[in-house]
């Protein structure tokens, strides 16, 4: 099949069964077939951010993570808040990409699926703003109360938040480049 382009998903919960996995589940069966989806499982292997190990020569789980993201069509990060932020681990990845550029002008769409999840949203639209990554208006959606939306099965039980997921997944489809 001739693939019109790539989708890489990141969840920022590093727990398989968590929600924000289970989205990514149910955002992925939205992709129209010509475009392929990509969840990328390796957050947990990324190394604490090191300038000093930032150059030409990255650690391998950088230098991996750069070509992913390099050649996806599209990024979609999908988060949960801890302790009022961002989760370490994402944080972490995204401070790797600075200096390499990767995610300049990328398509990204945010979702932060969380109990309240505000604070990690708002940091992220920030953090994705100074690395100059595409977020579109509309491509961004906060849930609150999550586990309250969604069942043990990933269902989404809520019909506004399949609604809005639905939305998101729509506009951010316009940005992938033919």
């Amino acid at each position: 099949m001739n693939y019109k382009g790539n989708i890489l998903a990141i969840s920022g919960s590093l727990r398989s069964g968590s929600s924000n996995h289970k989205i990514l589940q149910f955002l992925s069966g939205l992709v129209p077939t010509n475009i392929s989806f990509f969840v990328y499982g390796k957050l947990a292997d990324i190394p604490p951010f090191d300038p000093g190990l930032d150059h030409e020569h990255p650690p391998e789980a950088i230098a991996e993570l750069r070509e992913l993201i390099k050649n996806a069509s599209g990024i979609i990060i999908c988060t949960p808040e801890y302790a009022f932020g961002v989760p370490g681990q994402l944080k972490n990845m995204l401070d790797w990409m600075v200096s390499s550029g990767s995610l300049v002008d990328k398509p990204v769409a945010l979702v932060t699926a969380s109990s309240v999840g505000s604070h990690a949203h708002e940091a992220l639209l920030l953090t994705l703003g100074a690395l100059s990554a595409k977020v579109t208006e509309g491509a961004t959606l906060l849930i609150p109360f999550i586990r309250s939306k969604i069942d043990a099965d990933g269902n989404i039980t809520d019909q506004e938040t399949e609604r809005a997921l639905r939305e998101v997944m729509n506009v951010f489809l316009t940005e992938i480049p033919s």
